[in-house]
């Protein structure tokens, strides 16, 4: 099941990308010869106006097929010059950059429309407040009456109001006052209430002394006003975590030494599907929307083959107004997914030999 959902998820991810650059190439006067669901072989296909749209054999993601892609393409040909002025290569370098840059564009606002929902639904935001988050059956809390969601300002004893600041506070005083009584003032939605009970001094293995597991989280929502402007935010902070963090990983490679965090490809990605359908639909939203701004972040690398790489190409064209020498144009995309097909396969051998030891 969860291999399906996997499929699924990079399917559309991989999709809006290329629904980006199809969009953006459509909009600049672009032949779009061929707009594919999945990867050929293709299995059904329909012509509508110049282009046609096709499901293919392997459901994973889709391509857009760009008339004269690359200037080796159409050297050597005879083309009219209506066709070869709705070429991509023969368009100018400010659309070009549009197109590529689309598919990337794309997957950032996939990421920023679902954090966006997701913060309509509630989301955990730190706080400096102390809530119940689980009680104990028939620990000291349950059978003072303490619940879940309770906010806990104070304690008291002997008399005497102490305010909690931290969580540790609470833990601290729970450890050095077992076996005496305490009471604990706590805010029940709108009610202020003084709960007394007795800190156990031999709570069971995995319980404290309260049988409480405390949070210095809360759920908030947002309105669905609010919602996109904070989805933003959130989209490009987690943006700019991976961007640092990948960062710190092309240091490491350079500097020939192993990465401090896991590197894991389609099999790993799998893997964690399989953990995260165990947490319902917001939590798969969640997923896409982590996987869909990694994507976007690795497609804009400047490496050549992807789209970062094409882009830097463009740039050069664009400022010293000549073309790029075809020849070298093609080699270095060649190189460059081999490379990416040779890192492709380690991943994918580290990740078995990761599910085979778990």
């Amino acid at each position: 099941m969860h291999i399906i959902v996997f499929i699924l998820i990079l399917g559309l991810i991989v999709l809006i990308h290329e629904l980006g650059h199809f969009l953006a190439a459509k909009k600049n006067g672009i032949y779009v010869e061929e707009f594919g669901f999945g990867f050929p072989p293709r299995l059904w296909g329909k012509k509508i106006g110049e282009t046609i749209y096709s499901i293919n054999l392997f459901p994973i993601g889709g391509f857009v097929k760009l008339y004269g892609e690359e200037y080796n393409e159409l050297s050597g040909k005879k083309i009219p010059p209506a066709l070869l002025k709705k070429s991509f290569s023969y368009k100018k370098p400010w659309q070009k950059v549009m197109v590529i840059i689309a598919g990337v564009i794309g997957n950032f606002l996939l990421g920023w429309i679902l954090i966006s929902y997701l913060f309509t639904q509630g989301v955990p935001v730190p706080t400096n407040k102390i809530i119940i988050d689980k009680v104990s059956i028939n620990s000291p809390a349950a059978k003072a009456g303490i619940k879940e969601k309770d906010e806990i300002n104070q304690i008291m004893i002997a008399g005497k109001k102490y305010q909690l600041k931290s969580s540790q506070d609470l833990i601290n005083f729970s450890h050095e006052y077992a076996g005496k009584e305490i009471a604990l003032l706590v805010k029940r939605n709108s009610q202020n209430l003084t709960i007394q009970l007795i800190p156990r001094a031999k709570p069971p293995a995995g319980e404290g002394p309260l049988g409480v597991a405390i949070t210095s989280f809360q759920e908030k929502q947002y309105p669905w006003y609010q919602a996109p402007f904070y989805g933003l935010k959130e989209a490009g902070k987690i943006t700019y975590q991976i961007i640092v963090e990948l960062g710190k990983i092309l240091k490491q490679l350079v500097a020939f030494k192993k990465p401090a965090i896991d590197v894991t490809g389609p099999i790993g990605i799998a893997g964690y599907t399989y953990q995260v359908i165990k947490f319902g639909k917001n939590a798969i939203l969640e997923f896409i929307a982590l996987i869909s701004l990694n994507l976007a972040v690795m497609n804009i690398l400047p490496f050549p083959a992807l789209d970062g790489g094409r882009l830097v190409f463009i740039i050069y064209e664009w400022v010293s107004k000549k073309r790029v020498n075809e020849k070298i144009e093609r080699n270095l995309n060649l190189a460059g997914f081999a490379i990416l097909m040779a890192l492709a396969v380690i991943i994918s051998i580290s990740d078995v030999i990761k599910l085979i030891k778990f």
